[in-house]
């Protein structure tokens, strides 16, 4: 009941998948006929959008709960033990005695990057296994990575409209549609409090032509769109603004999770009911300042870090 509700417990529930990165980062592009390269370096490191994001959270100082299946393997084990070191409170996680961890093998190269991503039990998460007691304890609850998230597809207007009937807000980042068919979000983005997509995702959902037009079309079905915009920073409309500010200068090291650090600025400016050209900012620079690290959570800042580029 909404009137037990443990209040301030978790500021957010991260409803995702589970991955680490393996990253190799220099000349990356694959040679076959048996041929061998040597890169410059190579890093296990968190991965899944979902999970950064988290520890993007949790940085900045909000408290996080995350659900989500892996196995019992050294991936498993190894992520479990990364979000513990951020202090996201993990005990919900379902471990899969004989089930696999998802691995995403990352090829980067500076300024972009590609994935090859082995799904294990990535998409094993259904909404249903997701509880009221639980819900009843977070303020508001994120779902990352839906298109690789499969079995929670069908059951997420239903977990949201859940949550939404205990209190909380809702934020939806899809990512990339390895399908490239970008359907079945027409019941979800009504019940979207914040849809948090880049430049390539918004188009391909809506088919327009640009982002302005694609905001027009979804600013009829959710209350606040935050678009991120690689180098020309991102764009935010929330019904009453319209808002464009610009990405952080830095020195690009690896952009990977760049994206999600973005989510996790501007969710906490959204929590803390904030302007939204003061969130916008923030998501900025945490996705700024992410990439000057190798890794999704390596750069992450925390909010005092952030606030110095922060009017």
């Amino acid at each position: 009941m909404i009137g037990t509700r443990l209040i301030n417990m978790f500021d957010i529930l991260v409803a995702g998948e589970i991955n680490p990165d393996l990253i190799l980062t220099g000349d990356v592009v694959p040679a076959f006929n048996q041929v061998e390269k040597l890169v410059d370096s190579a890093s296990l490191a968190i991965g899944s959008s979902s999970a950064i994001f988290a520890c993007g959270a949790a940085r900045l100082g909000l408290k996080v709960a995350f659900i989500g299946i892996c196995g019992d393997d050294i991936f498993g084990r190894f992520m479990i033990d990364e979000m513990e070191k951020h202090k996201i409170f993990t005990d919900r996680v379902i471990v899969q005695k004989n089930g696999h961890t998802g691995l995403s093998v990352i090829l980067n190269k500076k300024n972009d990057r590609a994935i090859l991503t082995y799904p294990g039990l990535i998409g094993a998460l259904s909404a249903e296994i997701i509880p009221d007691d639980l819900l009843n304890q977070c303020k508001h609850l994120h779902v990352a990575s839906y298109f690789l998230q499969t079995a929670i597809q069908p059951g997420l207007p239903n977990l949201f409209e859940r949550a939404h009937r205990l209190g909380l807000t809702t934020s939806l980042d899809t990512n990339y549609d390895p399908t490239e068919t970008w359907v079945g979000l027409e019941e979800l983005l009504p019940l979207t409090n914040v849809f948090l997509p880049n430049e390539k995702e918004i188009l391909s959902i809506t088919r327009a032509t640009n982002v302005e037009s694609a905001i027009k079309i979804l600013s009829k079905k959710t209350e606040t769109i935050a678009v991120k915009l690689g180098a020309q920073g991102a764009l935010a409309y929330d019904q009453m603004n319209r808002i464009q500010t610009s990405t952080l200068l830095v020195d690009v090291i690896d952009t990977v999770g760049a994206g999600d650090s973005f989510d996790a600025g501007f969710i906490y400016g959204y929590l803390n009911r904030w302007p939204i050209t003061k969130s916008l900012r923030l998501g900025c620079v945490c996705g700024g300042l992410s990439t000057q690290q190798i890794g999704g959570t390596a750069g992450q800042p925390t909010l005092l870090e952030a606030m110095k580029y922060v009017p």
